[in-house]
């Protein structure tokens, strides 16, 4: 019996590859001559950077770049050295956490520090990079990121403007010589599960800028600001890209990796899913196991386990899906390709006591242990 488990991870508890453990560890409970595979998931937001550094036995590198404010903070990434790829999350540099509530304001928030990152997986050798780019604090088109990697962006007087979104109304001309030269080598892929434009009322500015600390007066002007930089682009770099769905996510960072880099915007699962190469890995397979924390009507709306249970669908496996709790609306999931889910949750205890890690792995592998019974006395 072959069976591959690619479970997200248990945010709070359980690792990607924690969780994959504890699963196996159920199935040689009863069945000690399982063929089993553990991949890693993630949806290219929170927890990307770990589940493939830990799942695909890459490096993590810490260093020391640009926060949003300016201040300087510790940022994670992740590099695959078998295949020269950079895995970034944005947020690392210039997410929302970083910015106490008070301070919390996209025209003063950049993203330099994103580009800071990029360079130094660069000057690491790497050419390759998946950058997840949820839960941004920033709203400044990605200017910031772009100033990092050597582009210049020059107001009407001809003099470099500074950061944040408050600079996109100044820029009048870019140059582009001075880009870091090995740009033209790398190829980014970018995990974005919105379709929101550049600008307008369904733009970065008008969905994303309230929850950034932006008031009404300070989302017109990030709009304005957003359609004079698409203006600005279209005539120097005869890129016309502002209406492509998702360049408006994380406040027009989607915008300067499809205009600038070379980049392509897709499903965060998807990419994912390529990456580690699950299609080939899942063909054969009799079951495969996923899940997440939390199994709801969201999971069935296209998030990471969804994502395996199609692919493992595509190939005739039975799907079962193993969560750290599920609610009534969970049902969906069944229509998009899970055969059957299961919550951890045995008795009756606190949040803090099912989100311990050594319950939470215990409790994964008691419940493997009995459906996998359950699956031995039915064959």
């Amino acid at each position: 019996m072959k069976i591959v488990i690619s479970i997200d991870s248990l945010k709070g508890s359980l690792t990607s590859i924690e969780a994959g453990n504890a699963i196996k560890k159920g199935i040689l409970n009863v069945d000690n001559n399982a063929d089993i595979t553990i991949m890693p998931l993630a949806d290219g937001g929170e927890g990307t950077v770990e589940a493939l550094v830990e799942g695909m036995n890459g490096e993590e590198q810490t260093i020391t770049v640009t926060g949003p404010i300016n201040e300087k903070v510790n940022a994670k990434y992740g590099i695959l050295k078998d295949t020269n790829t950079a895995i970034i999350e944005m947020a690392q540099a210039s997410g929302l956490p970083l910015v106490p509530t008070e301070l919390r304001n996209p025209l003063n928030t950049n993203t330099y520090g994103v580009g800071e990152i990029i360079k130094e997986a660069i000057q690491k050798g790497c050419r390759n990079f998946i950058v997840g780019i949820g839960g941004s604090a920033t709203n400044d088109g990605g200017v910031g990121m772009l100033q990092a990697l050597g582009y210049e962006f020059y107001d009407e007087n001809n003099n470099l403007v500074g950061l944040g979104g408050k600079v996109l109304n100044q820029i009048k001309s870019i140059k582009i010589d001075n880009r870091l030269k090995e740009l033209d080598e790398c190829s980014f892929k970018i995990a974005c599960d919105v379709n929101n434009p550049l600008h307008g009322k369904n733009g970065a500015a008008y969905i994303y800028g309230p929850q950034k600390g932006a008031s009404k007066e300070i989302v017109k002007e990030l709009d304005r600001g957003l359609i004079n930089f698409s203006e600005v682009v279209k005539k120097e770099l005869n890129k016309d890209i502002a209406h492509i769905e998702g360049v408006g996510a994380a406040g027009g960072l989607g915008f300067a990796f499809l205009g600038f880099l070379n980049s392509k915007l897709e499903s965060g699962i998807k990419i994912i899913l390529d990456e580690i190469n699950l299609d080939e890995i899942i063909k054969d397979a009799d079951f495969v196991i996923t899940g997440e924390g939390r199994l709801d009507n969201q999971t069935a709306m296209g998030k990471a386990p969804i994502g395996v249970a199609k692919l493992a669908k595509k190939y005739k496996a039975k799907v079962i899906a193993i969560a750290g709790c599920t609610t009534d609306d969970a049902l969906k999931c069944n229509e998009e390709g899970i055969d059957a889910y299961f919550s951890i949750i045995n008795s009756a205890m606190t949040i803090d006591e099912a989100m311990n890690k050594e319950n939470a792995i215990n409790n994964m592998v008691s419940t493997t242990t009995q459906i996998f019974n359950l699956i031995k006395v039915l064959k």
